[in-house]
């Protein structure tokens, strides 16, 4: 299993005038093997940054982001990344999406063959293998692209708001196909959310991003939630409750710093 260290990250872009622009400063995050871990903050504190990074898509312009005590150098196909905009190929069809990274490494065709049905059916696809993107619903789609990412069998999932664009039925369910193929703790995961029940629900430890710029962590929190878990019934648990209402008054700070100064802070109620 996976550990991901990120120690005084920085990370600078150029701004459009030649100055530079700050998203990230003195950035410091461990995730334990096994672990999921659930990233919220406000629009523009450097959430998907910080995955890029541990992706290997983007180099940081300071301290040190590493696997394993191995710093990130580039992409590794031990690294699974699932964006909010499924990345589909719309001539191919979902059988060939998701045995494109096996066939992109060499993997023989009757290997393929075998993984890629069994994938396809663990996501609820069986009898689409033939269909076009086009042909599938949005959560459909995003089923395809969850089986794309599995079924090379990656150590560390990097989720980037997978299930924002989807309505609420459909992403209740692919939270709960999310814990059943991936929350045993057989993998690493780090997932970027904006909806904070969503984090609390998923995740054994929620990081408060600061606003931006010059955005780092703010705080983290061990939602204590047990395991297994499905995402309806633990919104009973007394504790989810409470999470909820801590975790928010830290980020409602935040946003506030983006908005500016409010009357009063809207209080979280379940």
């Amino acid at each position: 299993m996976t550990t991901v260290s990120l120690h005084q990250v920085s990370k600078v872009f150029p701004g459009t005038d030649g100055s530079a622009l700050p998203v990230l400063e003195g950035t410091t995050l461990e995730i334990p093997p096994g672990s999921f871990t659930a990233i919220v903050g406000p629009s523009g504190c450097g959430k998907s940054t910080l995955l890029r990074l541990v992706a290997g898509l983007s180099s940081p312009s300071g301290g040190t982001v590493a696997i394993n005590g191995a710093p990130v150098r580039g992409v590794q196909n031990t690294i699974g990344f699932l964006f909010q905009h499924d990345a589909l190929l719309p001539w191919k069809t979902t059988f060939d999406n998701v045995a494109l990274g096996l066939r992109f490494r060499g993997i023989r065709d009757e290997e393929v063959q075998d993984r890629c049905r069994d994938w396809i059916a663990r996501v609820g696809l069986k009898g689409f293998e033939r269909h076009y993107p086009a042909q599938l619903s949005g959560g459909m789609r995003k089923r395809a692209a969850l089986a794309q990412m599995l079924v090379c069998d990656p150590d560390l999932l990097l989720m980037d708001e997978p299930f924002a664009s989807l309505d609420a039925q459909t992403r209740v369910f692919l939270q709960q196909d999310l814990l059943l193929l991936c929350g045993g703790g057989t993998k690493t995961i780090l997932f970027v959310t904006h909806d904070l029940e969503e984090a609390v629900a998923l995740a054994d430890t929620i990081v408060v991003m600061r606003a931006g710029p010059r955005s780092g962590v703010k705080a983290t929190y061990p939602t204590g939630l047990p395991r297994p878990r499905d995402v309806l019934q633990v919104k009973g648990h007394p504790r989810f409750a409470t999470l909820c209402r801590t975790v928010w008054r830290d980020l409602a700070e935040e946003v506030t710093r983006i908005y500016g100064d409010r009357d009063a802070i809207p209080s979280w109620s379940i």
